[in-house]
């Protein structure tokens, strides 16, 4: 007969198992993707297949750069950087004061979120005539605008419940101390939910990274987004997997750099009250 502690031990070490088999069929798409784009067509198209290059090779990289499809990459960060920029000052201000002032009644914040909710197919058509008339198609501006009021509720929602675990009498100590209430902001609210302000950027910059539906309907040439450009290396008699992986690996880049250096950041955020009602 096993022992209790006989018992906990093989149940421990089952779920390690369990965790590492687990582990590895999420990581293996990951890691077979980055293979690929570093190997020579006659290596990708092997069989049986080879589970890593004979030799580091980066030309499906630099084919990338030579054809200029690697400027869909840049795209992506200029609208995804710059629409979550504005998305996080304009949606933390207006948090605020739903937050602090009850501006709008008790269930604005319920309504905002609930616009985030609306499915982006529902609304694409009407926006491309809009922006067609406003001559905004394939333009960064028009882009960067569509994303910061998509990523708008979002970041309100979010940050309106870090702000609500602010105890009020902290800013009214700054108030007393002569603090305006843009210096409360700054200086008092600011940094008590700098791991909010975090967390909630890095989400809505994901948000805004992934997005394929609006950038594929409003974006022709000069605006075009990676996950756009990526439909193109698919064709009817072949696909271009060379140029699907390295573009892949290139549009994974920023969003694991970005989670890297913020990661302690991420997880304080997640771990607040952020949903608090």
């Amino acid at each position: 007969m096993m022992t209790i502690k006989q018992r906990a031990t093989i149940r421990t070490a089952l779920r390690l198992v369990a965790a590492v088999v687990i582990t590895l069929i999420f990581v293996f798409p990951m890691y077979w993707l980055f293979m690929i784009s570093f190997k020579t067509p006659e290596e990708i198209y092997s069989f049986p297949p080879k589970w890593y290059p004979g030799q580091i090779h980066f030309a499906n990289y630099a084919v990338l750069f030579k054809d200029g499809d690697a400027k869909t990459v840049w795209n992506s960060l200029v609208v995804a950087g710059s629409s979550t920029i504005i998305a996080m000052f304009l949606g933390t201000i207006c948090a605020y004061s739903i937050a602090r002032f009850r501006t709008g009644g008790e269930h604005l914040a319920n309504w905002i979120i609930s616009q985030r909710m609306i499915p982006p197919i529902a609304v694409v058509f009407p926006i491309f005539l809009l922006f067609v008339w406003l001559h905004l198609v394939d333009t960064y501006i028009g882009v960067i605008i569509l994303y910061t009021a998509f990523n708008l509720p979002y970041v309100i929602w979010m940050m309106r419940g870090y702000i609500l675990d602010i105890p009020k009498a902290l800013e009214e100590s700054a108030l007393v101390d002569g603090c305006t209430r843009w210096q409360v902001i700054w200086k008092v609210v600011f940094p008590m939910c700098r791991a909010g302000l975090f967390a909630t950027a890095i989400f809505t910059f994901v948000f805004a990274w992934n997005d394929f539906l609006f950038a594929l309907v409003l974006t022709r040439s000069e605006a075009t987004t990676y996950t756009v450009q990526i439909t193109h290396f698919f064709g009817g008699q072949s696909n271009f997997w060379a140029k699907i992986s390295a573009m892949s690996v290139l549009g994974t880049l920023p969003i694991f750099i970005a989670v890297a250096f913020m990661q302690r950041y991420l997880v304080r955020g997640i771990s607040l009250g952020a949903v608090k009602g």
